[in-house]
């Protein structure tokens, strides 16, 4: 790296991202290329690992499954990780509250690590916030074999107004602890993706989870009080 190595000393310290590394000739230093792969080594386990459900019975969240059998068939059928078989319906409907204002649910995604590490810190936050504005919170559920889209099921079969699903984030290779907010106001499998209003980066060199948690309080309040998610609402 020839000039102005102050800057790039600043360059580096403002990002996580492989910048004014330098080279062996045409390849990675050797540093560089060990880091690369145990970063990459990190977020494969982060795909394939499971939550460690300590955390979810800990705070008394529900716990479903979707239609996936394992962890290989929820790589390759997407859509099957969207969907609830009407046994699990029906169960979700009995052992859940009705009509809250509120809805929480917690899923793997593709980053099992993600929620292990955040979820307790956001959902406390968030549970102690929504009891402070005065809305009923519905009961938290957990779902194993989680895409984005479980939360519009969820939302239709327990009539919520505002739904939210904290999701593990598909891993890059600066972290595997990325989790994601997503929330919606009367969310509906006939709805657009639109509808929803993401808080993304959730994690402790990103957005920090409590702080995360409180910003998710302050979309739920404007949610309830517009009666809006996504594109429509106006911020």
């Amino acid at each position: 790296m020839d000039g102005n190595y102050e800057l790039y000393r600043r360059m580096k310290e403002s990002t996580n991202a492989r910048i004014c590394v330098g080279r062996s000739g045409s390849r990675y230093k050797t540093e560089t290329l060990l880091k690369l792969r145990a970063d990459h080594a990190i977020a494969m386990d982060a795909v394939w690992s499971e939550v460690d459900e300590t955390v979810v019975d800990k705070l008394n969240f529900l716990k479903v499954k979707t239609k996936v059998r394992d962890k290989e068939e929820y790589i390759q059928r997407p859509d099957l990780g969207r969907e609830f078989s009407d046994d699990t319906i029906n169960y979700i409907k009995e052992k859940c509250i009705q009509n809250p204002d509120v809805q929480i649910i917690a899923g793997d995604g593709l980053s099992s690590p993600a929620i292990t590490a955040n979820l307790e810190d956001v959902y406390c936050i968030i549970k102690d916030g929504i009891e402070a504005y005065g809305y009923k919170i519905g009961t938290p559920i957990f779902v194993k074999y989680a895409r984005v889209a479980t939360m519009d099921k969820i939302s239709e079969a327990l009539n919520a107004k505002v739904t939210i699903i904290l999701i593990g984030e598909r891993p890059g290779l600066a972290t595997g602890e990325s989790m994601s907010s997503y929330m919606a106001y009367r969310a509906s499998t006939s709805k657009a993706e639109s509808q929803r209003t993401v808080i993304s980066n959730i994690h402790k060199n990103g957005t920090p989870p409590v702080e995360a948690g409180a910003q998710i309080v302050h979309f739920i309040d404007l949610m309830m009080k517009n009666k809006k998610s996504g594109i429509d609402l106006k911020i």
